[in-house]
């Protein structure tokens, strides 16, 4: 009888911080991702050449800011691509100096471990 009450003792207490904790990663507050408080270093890239235009494209699987910043750092490697992703808004804006096919964007993001929505 004593090992039992234990037993559910402790099944209570992990799930009251598997919840907490999935709550935090949810709100985009936890350790996710790599986490661990910015294990990302956010590289920013401006255009060499004008800009021809500008894509905006939705992205699915974000959940934090080391997404973020590893979606933008994949789609900043593109040639010719500048890129801003707002994690609020799961998007991300790229400015253009030459033009870039969707297939090409398509693979970056894949790359960073996410997907075209």
């Amino acid at each position: 009888m004593i090992a039992t009450i234990v037993i559910i003792a402790l099944l209570v207490v992990i799930g009251f911080f598997a919840v907490r904790s999935s709550i935090k990663h949810f709100k985009g507050e936890g350790d996710c991702c790599g986490g661990g408080g910015g294990n990302e270093i956010e590289i920013k890239k401006p255009l060499s050449e004008p800009e021809i235009g500008t894509k905006t494209v939705k992205i699915s699987g974000m959940h934090c800011d080391n997404c973020r910043i590893r979606v933008q750092n994949s789609l900043n490697r593109i040639d010719g691509v500048s890129a801003d992703v707002d994690l609020k808004k799961k998007e991300a804006t790229l400015h253009l100096s030459r033009e870039v096919t969707d297939n090409e964007i398509r693979r970056a993001v894949e790359n960073a471990g996410y997907e075209i929505a």
